[in-house]
């Protein structure tokens, strides 16, 4: 596999910039795109505001070469007074920037979107998400969050779970385009805005935590977007991947009562 060129949100920190040295590891050239400025390990800076509809399609006009991916890594965590922003940062505004960059993304290219554990309750929020999907402008969101009556968290997971949903749903049009798309799901990661997921999740997510045995780090979720935007994962496609040490499934064997299942400890031990 030669040198390839990918585009990543958030560049700055966090996750994207995990993503941008790995990739930088194994020889390819990194566009980064954030609200704030950074040259570390990228080859082309370009800003990007997703709360900006002008500055969106701004940065995608930016691009003047061909990419092999786009990884959509920027996103707002559940702070209150965000309400509106996250709405927009985190899905609509990923979403239009999507659409803008489809014409640079060559055949066989890999479009990673960043969701989370707080998505995974989509199947009860589906309405919902589509009553947000619906929308397409930052001025709709003021009256959207009224009528839903939502909070900040509700907001971030809401969010997340339309990540989840759009990536499943635009799966076969992309497939056409000759381009992937699949979404990944990290959970507890030692990130700067921890602290934010600890205070909205509380004692569920120390929970969580405790069972895994520790938190997540950046680079165990980098390494895994990084291979979902290469090649190789080719026949990986519409698929949401969690990437939480085991978190997921803790929860579920709990609610299933799987436990049930399991070979008692003696005969295990035998």
């Amino acid at each position: 596999m030669g040198q390839m060129t990918y585009a990543i949100t958030g560049v700055a920190s966090g996750i994207g910039a995990e993503l941008a040295e790995a990739l930088h590891e194994q020889g390819h050239r990194v566009i980064g795109f954030d609200i704030r400025e950074t040259t570390k390990n990228i080859d082309q800076f370009i800003a990007l505001d997703l709360n900006d509809p002008t500055s969106i399609l701004t940065a995608a006009a930016a691009i003047d070469e061909p990419l092999d991916g786009l990884c959509n890594n920027a996103g707002l965590p559940p702070r209150e007074g965000l309400e509106e922003a996250i709405l927009q940062v985190n899905f609509l505004g990923t979403r239009a920037f999507t659409n803008a960059m489809l014409p640079h993304l060559r055949k066989g290219g890999s479009i990673v979107n960043m969701a989370s554990r707080a998505g995974h309750g989509w199947r009860d929020g589906l309405e919902q998400v589509k009553r947000l999907a619906a929308l397409s402008r930052p001025d709709q969101l003021a009256s959207f969050v009224a009528q839903e009556q939502i909070d900040a968290t509700r907001c971030y997971n809401l969010t997340k779970e339309a990540v989840i949903l759009w990536t499943v749903a635009e799966a076969e049009a992309m497939v056409q385009r000759g381009l992937r798309i699949n979404s990944l799901s990290p959970g507890g990661i030692a990130t700067a805005i921890l602290e934010d997921f600890q205070r909205v999740f509380g004692a569920a997510m120390a929970r969580n935590v405790e069972r895994a045995g520790r938190p997540g780090n950046p680079r165990e979720v980098a390494e895994v977007a990084a291979f979902l935007l290469s090649p190789a994962s080719h026949w990986i496609k519409g698929t949401d991947i969690a990437i939480d040490g085991g978190m997921g499934a803790f929860n579920m064997a709990d609610a299933l009562g799987l436990d049930a299942i399991c070979l008692p400890a003696s005969q295990a031990t035998a």
